[in-house]
């Protein structure tokens, strides 16, 4: 993944993640393979704790302890009202942020060198 796309998904990973769990909820690995099925294949695990912990505390997500078949409980991440609110202002700044960019001159092989 190159430089640029790695400083775009800083801004965005967290209303990406919410995405993924208004679908269902989750646990962290469950988020990850999520995320790399979906062609999000460098984001590091270790990105995602961070983010899911963050967004723990910000409120945005109800958090439920399951037991797992192999070591210790897992953490299951469900989207609550707060981050279902965050999640449609994620959208709706997405959307004008596109709309804006689309607005802009695109360089394309048929412009360069013009």
């Amino acid at each position: 993944m190159g430089t640029q796309m790695t400083e775009m998904l800083k801004g965005t990973l967290e209303g990406i993640v919410l995405s993924i769990l208004a679908e269902r909820p989750a646990y962290g690995y469950e988020i990850t393979a999520e995320l790399r099925d979906r062609g999000f294949s460098d984001i590091a695990e270790g990105t995602i704790y961070a983010l899911l912990v963050r967004i723990e505390r910000k409120s945005l997500v109800s958090v439920e302890k399951v037991a797992s078949e192999k070591g210790p409980p897992r953490k299951v991440f469900t989207l609550n009202t707060s981050g279902q609110r965050e999640l449609e202002e994620f959208w709706s700044t997405w959307n004008q942020l596109v709309e804006r960019i689309n607005n802009l001159p695109h360089l394309s092989t048929e412009n360069k060198g013009n």
